[in-house]
């Protein structure tokens, strides 16, 4: 298996550049205009990239998120999803990377195996990082108005916790 996937990137190269020479393509130049256009993107992508970061440390450094949690404890245990798991829900939609961090955290508490180490892994699993994901690819195609994008984009992340919760309640 190590052999197939270690040459599994140069055999992918080597059908594309046959490819290319097949039909014609000169794939030296068609590279450098895809890679400009890959540079221009990041450029126009680059104050959402700021503000995304921005307002994550933001959070992060406020005491918002023990406040939240705070608030929305009884409502928790009311579902029955783990405290401990909490800020992985806050955290999910913003960052994939602080989404992670607090999923290493759980499992180096609690185990890979225990029902807070389940709960987060399915959880990470099963959403996605909203507003990252919408600053990221709205940003770059420059769409300004993403209402109806955002509400359901929030209505599957919900759902997503609650299926979460039923998945672990009925198998673990």
């Amino acid at each position: 298996m190590d052999i197939f996937s270690s040459a599994l990137i140069p055999f992918l190269v080597l059908i594309i550049l046959i490819y290319g020479y097949i039909k014609n393509i000169d794939i030296y130049n068609s590279f450098i205009e895809g890679a400009k256009e890959g540079l221009k993107t990041s450029l126009k992508i680059m104050p959402y990239l700021i503000a995304i970061l921005v307002s994550i440390g933001i959070f992060k450094s406020s005491q918002a998120m023990d406040m939240i949690i705070y608030i929305f404890n009884p409502v928790m245990k009311l579902i029955g999803f783990p405290e401990e798991v909490f800020p992985l829900l806050l955290l999910r939609p913003i960052s994939g990377s602080g989404a992670l961090a607090a999923v290493k955290s759980i499992i180096e508490d609690y185990g890979p195996d225990s029902y807070q180490g389940r709960v987060a892994s399915i959880m990470v699993g099963s959403s996605e990082t909203i507003f990252y994901t919408m600053a990221i690819y709205f940003g770059s195609i420059g769409i300004k108005d993403h209402r109806h994008t955002l509400k359901a984009a929030l209505i599957s992340y919900i759902a997503s916790i609650f299926a979460t919760i039923f998945i672990c309640n009925i198998f673990f």
